[in-house]
């Protein structure tokens, strides 16, 4: 039986940014199999330019300057420190995303 008193771990449902974000961070670990997958880079880099436009439109200030960091990453020869990269800032938008949903920012 579970216990009523145990914290529920509240995971904020997906609005048209989650989902562009949880995209993203998809095709970027998609990235460690296949780093030169261009098919891949141009769907990440439509999805950058999704995420700048609706955390724009969200009001926010740090999102849509880290996106446009990681749309310049993206243009850089695929290494493993290139997807080490993209992988991260993807984890830092998502962080951002789930704090301001949590009512944390």
């Amino acid at each position: 039986m579970p216990d009523p008193h145990a914290r529920k771990s509240r995971v904020p449902l997906l609005d048209a940014l989650g989902k562009l974000i949880t995209e993203g961070k998809q095709s970027t670990d998609y990235l460690w199999q296949v780093p030169d997958d261009q098919a891949e880079r141009a769907k990440i880099a439509t999805l950058l330019d999704q995420i700048i436009a609706e955390s724009t439109k969200q009001g926010r200030k740090e999102m849509p300057k880290i996106a446009a960091d990681l749309k310049t990453a993206l243009k850089a020869s695929p290494s493993p420190q290139q997807v080490d990269l993209l992988v991260n800032g993807f984890d830092r938008l998502l962080q951002l995303w789930e704090a301001a949903k949590s009512g944390l920012l």
